[in-house]
């Protein structure tokens, strides 16, 4: 059985999927770190309770973000053309438009700023979109050549599709909105 560790990280650095070393506070680690944070804090937001609608969306969702962190650690865009589960396209950004608006529907229309909270699953979900905007700057400050254009859409999408979900978890669950 393979050890959980591997010492090969122990003076700062760590591996790309091509193979390259770079230290740990290189800004391509970074990017996908903020990912996988936000990966951890969908799956926080699962555990504090929502339906089986919603679940489904958020473990769907966490599977992306794998994908989306193993583009970001390949900088030579090879391990898409290896691993199918690594690739995210124009497809995945209109699906979650029509996530997006599907869940809409179940909402009144925005008419002020929402203040970030509600129920537990509602408040990780806005904690998430949060994160998730931090990713994206993180991800952008990478460069224009450094990143496939349709990740950064993905990413910017997902934000949305976040702030959504907070507002239908709220809702479902009975707690009302606090606008400022």
């Amino acid at each position: 059985m393979a050890k959980i560790y591997t010492r090969t990280g122990d003076r700062g650095e760590t591996g790309l999927f091509n193979g390259t070393r770079v230290p740990k506070s290189e800004a391509r680690v970074d990017a996908y770190g903020e990912v996988d944070e936000l990966n951890a804090v969908l799956g926080a937001a699962r555990a504090a309770g929502v339906d089986g609608q919603i679940a489904e969306t958020l473990a769907h969702l966490q599977r992306d973000l794998f994908a989306l962190g193993a583009r970001l650690a390949d900088p030579k865009e090879r391990i898409a053309d290896r691993v199918a589960r690594a690739s995210l396209g124009s497809e995945d950004v209109t699906r979650l438009e029509t996530w997006i608006d599907e869940f809409e529907k179940e909402l009144p229309p925005l008419r002020r700023f929402i203040v970030p909270g509600g129920s537990a699953a509602g408040a990780l979900l806005h904690l998430a979109r949060t994160v998730c905007r931090r990713a994206e700057r993180r991800i952008v400050a990478l460069g224009p050549d450094a990143v496939d254009p349709v990740l950064i859409a993905y990413i910017n999408r997902f934000s949305d599709l976040l702030f959504v979900l907070a507002r239908v978890v709220n809702k479902r669950a009975g707690v009302a909105e606090a606008e400022w």
